[in-house]
This record gives structure tokens, sequence and C-alpha cells, in this order.
């Protein structure tokens, strides 16, 4: 194969890849709106091919799904799985929510230490941290028992 033919081939690829990523950022934001308008059933076929195909956000909002009983059954092990996944490509909320997974036994073993864990990344990270931490410490004012614990966990 000659330079000229590998180089086409290299940006036709390329340009799949984006044509890919967007169409799956527009399955994901019609999968949202659908969600929060509390059309759950309706989200939830869009929400599972973007987070198949590993979309974080839409993965998160699938593990929500399972945790919440939004539209599906809910199974908390399912949920934990695609937090877990939101979780690892680094996704502030999907790290808030494995981490409370953690805390509280849902969908998984108890674990304090992994909890603190993911809590700690949620809070850090330069991506939605902030909002994390605001959204943590209202809950706390408000008397939530969870928020609390996980203020106590984070010191």
């Amino acid at each position: 194969m000659t330079i000229r033919k590998i180089a086409i081939a290299l940006i036709a690829l390329t340009m799949s890849i984006t044509v890919g990523a967007q169409n799956i950022d527009k399955i994901y934001d019609e999968a949202k709106a659908l969600y929060d308008a509390k059309d759950y059933k309706a989200a939830l076929p869009k929400l599972k091919v973007a987070a198949e195909k590993g979309h974080k956000k839409a993965q998160y909002r699938l593990g929500r799904c399972y945790d919440k009983g939004h539209g599906v059954a809910e199974d908390n092990k399912v949920a934990f799985e695609w937090y877990q996944k939101s979780a690892a490509q680094g996704y502030a909320k999907g790290q808030y929510a494995l981490g409370k997974c953690y805390m509280k036994g849902k969908g998984t073993t108890a674990d304090q230490e992994k909890a603190k864990l993911w809590l700690k990344k949620a809070v850090k990270n330069p991506k939605g941290g902030l909002k994390v931490k605001e959204k943590i410490k209202k809950e706390a004012k408000e008397g939530d028992k969870d928020a609390k614990n996980i203020q106590n966990l984070l010191k």
C-alpha cells in the first residue's frame, strides 16, 4: 500500500470515528431530554445504545434508571455496574454514585475505603467536582443523612 493510500485510509477512519461520536452524543441528548421529561421508558432504549457504545454520561444515567427504578425494575447490582463504567471514565457524577454504592453496600458489598476513594475522586474531579461538593453541602444542610455521612467520610 502506498503512503497516499494509507493517509487516505487514516483520514477516512478518523472521520468515521468523529461522526460516530457525534451520533452517540445526539442519541444521548435525545435520551436525556426524555429522561428529564420523566419519560423513562422512551429514554431507556436510547440510553442503552449510548451507554453500550461507551458514553460516560449515558452509563451514569442508565445506572440511575436501575438505581431508582426509572422505566425498569430496580436492580442495584446492574446500577452499580453502570456506575462503575461511568466512574472509570472519570465522570464526576458516576464517581459520586459509585462511592455512595460502596458506602451503603448498594449493589455491592459495603466498603468504606472504596467509598472514600471514589467520593474523593468525585469531589476533586476537575470537570464536575465543584458541583458534587455543592450537592453534598446542600443535602447535608437539608438534613440528608447520606450527605452527612459522606462529609464525615471525607474528613
